[in-house]
């Protein structure tokens, strides 16, 4: 057991080791030196982790302390790992995909000024990302949230001379404290009540809190833990991009795409879906807390997969999907349905990271082009790009045998067998939403790669980010193997990532990683209608979410490749809700409109009246006039005449004396 404590120690601190020489050290190595030592620590990392997840598998957890930061009073504040099966599964989620992003960002990076810095940030991530999920309290839990939260500000920003990111990464950091704000009560409520962070500690002794109630408003008594979840669950919105706290993700697409691949696929979105899993125990005590995690989950899968259908920049359509697939993996945890939530973002994790890495390999092959409307035409010219993305594509839509099918149509029968309220019309979202995931998604399909060619219309070039890539070949051609590598390793998961549903699902894989309160059946009723992978798949084929698959897979074909003129007709016909979609629901408006304007207003009030008319104007000044003005009557009696003076003093005698007399 010493080797494997080792070991847990080493994971995070390998992708520091090279966090610390690529940034700090990588002028000196230079940029081939930079880019190996990362990518070989991070594949030792990867490795330890697949030797740690096989250990768990023969039944060795651990939970235990590393080392005490801090103690006051009873509370302890630590640096802890809990190796369990959820966490030993992120574990090789996280490094696998960051792995696999490091390799491409050779290809993609290659050329930028920013090259070492570029490593250093994406090690770093992985550091924080790994501190998060491997942790057993909630203060290391805290720092790698926040950790993460920092890395990616520095990565969606990471070309700082374009406004646009700088705006993109302070719109994410913003939003982002929104949500941590919550985050950060509710954690200062279990350390209120339950008098410590540590959480097995606090999962053991939730029963007794059950029906606790607090008073945040006189005379209105709250469940404590109903309180407690739902506030966790803010800083959950934030992290994982759920209405209305989702404005930040699709402008973070500003960032260079191996960012969209490791951020908003596989790890520091999906750490709200991850942090709520771990905290089944509480939430399982809260139906309240439940109903309110379905219904938000079902609002963003639904309404965010709309807007996708609209967007024309090729990472914006792929960011607005993970947002919907995001709201799926919710609606599973309020399902009470923990374990294909994990399941989900497993699968999810490596689809989308290929979706977007394709899509990075796109725009590399059109000089950083990235309208759908100026594409199209290029499956015979990008052959391992267009193969890997349609398999992604596949999946994504929840087409039988690939991995998203299993996953997606889980999460559907978990809602429709969940029992909290809210459940009914989660299942209506989720549903549709299986029609509008096929439709967007191979809208980007064939609208980049079908049809004829646009990109004799693109003669201008944009100016490229990195001097390599502005190349001058005629056609569009695949990028090198650092590039289609990374593509045709992840495509294979997104295969074969969902046939592992039957020992996850429904062979306890989980054991005691997560708890599910007998009230809450949908899990149970699954299990007993599971009769295999096969069985799932031929069943597919009489239910509604298949068939929808299929119509939102025609729908596409039959708006973009068949009747082509069709779409514009259509956009005309609808004009209120294109320009609704288009806009986004005018979230970023209102946002604009109510806090950022109203926090201009109420600056621009507390400095005209706060600063110019009591600070400067009462205080400041009107010290200065109090003095100007008493050394003005003091001057009136200084005129240098002894009579003057005679008769002041014999005047204040009077008044000594008239007091004197009265008092006497």
């Amino acid at each position: 057991m010493i080797e494997m404590k080792t070991l847990y120690v080493l994971i995070p601190l390998l992708p520091l080791l090279g966090a610390v020489i690529a940034g700090l050290f990588g002028r000196i190595i230079g940029t081939t030196a930079s880019h190996r030592i990362t990518i070989l620590l991070m594949w030792l990392c990867a490795g330890a982790s697949v030797v740690v997840f096989m250990d768990v598998l023969k039944g060795n957890t651990y939970n235990g302390t590393v080392y005490t930061w801090m103690v006051m009073g009873d509370t302890r504040l630590e640096v802890g790992f809990l190796i369990d099966r959820l966490t030993a599964l992120m574990m090789v989620v996280v490094t696998s995909v960051s792995l696999m992003v490091h390799i491409y960002t050779i290809g993609y990076m290659h050329g930028d000024p920013g090259y070492q810095r570029f490593f250093s940030y994406i090690s770093l991530f992985t550091f924080s990302m790994l501190m998060l999920v491997m942790a057993n309290n909630f203060v290391q839990l805290f720092f790698g949230w926040e950790a993460v939260g920092l890395v990616s500000y520095l990565l969606i920003g990471f070309w700082y001379t374009r406004p646009t990111a700088i705006y993109a990464n302070l719109k994410a950091f913003l939003v982002n404290r929104v949500g941590d704000f919550g985050f950060l009560l509710g954690i200062g409520l279990v350390l209120a009540y339950f008098g410590t962070l540590d959480y097995q500690t606090v999962f053991n002794r939730a029963p007794e809190f059950a029906s606790k109630t607090i008073e945040i408003f006189p005379g209105s008594p709250w469940l404590l833990l109903s309180v407690t979840c739902i506030l966790l669950f803010v800083g959950a919105m934030g992290k994982s991009a759920q209405f209305p706290l989702h404005v930040w993700l699709p402008d973070s697409m500003e960032g260079p795409t191996p960012i969209s691949a490791l951020i908003h696929a596989a790890t520091m979105v999906t750490a709200g879906i991850f942090m709520v899993a771990r905290m089944s125990p509480l939430f399982e005590l809260s139906d309240t807390a439940l109903s309110v995690v379905l219904v938000i989950g079902a609002i963003t899968a639904l309404f965010m997969g709309l807007v996708a259908i609209v967007q024309n920049d090729i990472k914006r359509v792929v960011a607005y999907s993970t947002l919907s697939q995001l709201g799926y993996m919710t609606v599973a945890l309020g399902a009470s349905a923990y374990s294909v939530a994990v399941f989900h973002l497993m699968t999810h994790a490596f689809f989308k990271a290929v979706l977007f890495l394709g899509a990075g390999a796109v725009i590399i092959a059109l000089h950083h082009e990235q309208d759908m409307r100026k594409m199209g035409g290029l499956r015979k010219h990008l052959p391992i790009t267009y193969w890997t993305m349609m398999i992604a594509a596949l999946a994504s839509s929840g087409v039988p045998g690939f991995s998203g099918f299993f996953s997606k149509d889980a999460i559907i029968e978990a809602v429709q067998a969940a029992n909290v309220p809210g459940a009914g019309f989660a299942f209506v979202c989720v549903s549709l939403c299986v029609f509008v995931t096929a439709l967007y998604t191979f809208r980007l399909m064939f609208m980049t790669f079908h049809g004829n060619s646009r990109t004799a219309d693109h003669t201008e070039h944009h100016p490229a980010e990195h001097a390599e890539h502005a190349g001058h070949h005629e056609h569009p051609h695949e990028p090198g193997w650092v590039v289609t590598l990374p593509l045709v390793l992840l495509a294979i998961p997104s295969i074969a990532a969902g046939w592992l549903i039957g020992p996850m699902l429904f062979g306890n894989y989980f054991d005691t990683a997560i708890y599910i309160a007998p009230q809450h059946p949908a899990m149970a009723e699954m299990a007993g209608d599971f009769h295999g992978i096969f069985g799932m798949m031929t069943h597919a084929l009489t239910e509604p979410p298949f068939w929808l698959a299929v119509g939102g897979i025609f729908s596409a074909w039959f708006l973009y490749l068949f009747k082509t003129d069709l779409p514009e007709k259509i956009k005309k016909i609808a004009g209120p809700i294109y320009t609704l979609l288009d806009r986004k629901y005018y979230f970023d408006e209102f946002n604009a409109w109510l806090f950022a304007g109203g926090s201009r207003a109420l600056g621009g009030g507390l400095w005209k009246f706060g600063d110019i008319k009591i600070i400067d104007g009462f205080f400041v000044n009107g010290a200065a006039k109090v003095v100007g003005a008493t050394a003005f009557m003091v001057r009136r009696l200084q005129t240098g005449y002894i009579y003057h003076y005679a008769f002041t003093m014999i005047f204040g005698v009077f008044v000594m004396m008239s007091w004197w007399l009265y008092r006497g």
